[in-house]
């Protein structure tokens, strides 16, 4: 088979665009590079750093990374899109112009008979509830509906400004490994496993890139980010492996 690739949380857009843009062109390249063996690609959330759908309006920018997607699945590669948490209020564009699923929370996917359950990993395993209570508000019908009546100039502004002071972005706790027995995703894979086998549970998030056993072949996988590390994972049809894009 070809392979698959996964990458997640570029956050594009952050800090600003313009040092957004030599990162936004590494991952343009990127995507050239694996679409010429891609069975499927995989971006697990936190793509853009803010994203908002009003009815007729999205964020200015991204037309590489959105032109070459574009491209992709006009050529016939599959690419499977899963919002993170810095753009959760994705709505119907990524479908209705690219024709690229969104997805809102995990999905168990099958390559090669290997089983796959794939999501961004926010709010998962056990702790962080404030996170957990601030989601549920974010994703409520009736914020999104009044977020919806600042006007884009305002509210696309507001928005950008409170996201890269988010610590996923200037903090350093999702940069350090905290031991199997505190990494919550590891957790959580591990509980999952006690109601269905998995080869591999494949996150991002933490931005910390990352392969560890779980259970008799099983792995836990995280994709790292593409602000310092420039990480992505590929399966070959046998084995999975993380690597990092040099060019």
């Amino acid at each position: 088979m070809k392979k698959v690739y996964f990458a997640s949380d570029q956050h594009f857009g952050a800090p600003t665009q313009e040092l957004s843009l030599p990162r936004e062109k590494k991952f343009v390249a990127w995507l050239d590079e694996v679409k010429e063996d891609a069975e499927a690609i995989f971006l697990l959330g936190d793509l853009f750093d803010f994203w908002f759908e009003y009815k007729t309006v999205v964020p200015k920018g991204f037309v590489r990374i959105l032109g070459k997607l574009a491209e992709i699945r006009d050529s016939g590669i599959p690419v499977y899109f899963f919002v993170g948490n810095h753009d959760l209020w994705m709505d119907d564009y990524f479908e209705t112009e690219l024709n690229i699923p969104v997805y809102h929370d995990n999905k168990e996917f099958t390559f090669n008979g290997k089983t796959f359950l794939i999501g961004h990993g926010d709010g998962k395993g056990p702790g962080d509830k404030g996170y957990k209570r601030m989601k549920k508000v974010f994703t409520n019908p009736f914020s999104k509906w009044l977020f919806r009546w600042l006007h884009p100039d305002v509210g696309v502004s507001l928005a950008q400004y409170l996201s890269v002071k988010n610590k996923l972005i200037s903090g350093d706790e999702d940069v350090k490994f905290l031991g199997e027995e505190n990494e919550w995703l590891v957790l959580y894979a591990k509980r999952k496993l006690e109601t269905k086998h998995y080869n591999y549970f494949i996150f991002g998030h933490r931005h910390l890139p990352m392969v560890l056993p779980v259970g008799e072949d099983s792995n836990y996988v995280n994709l790292g980010d593409w602000i310092g590390y420039f990480t992505y994972g590929v399966f070959d049809g046998e084995n999975f492996e993380l690597k990092k894009f040099e060019k």
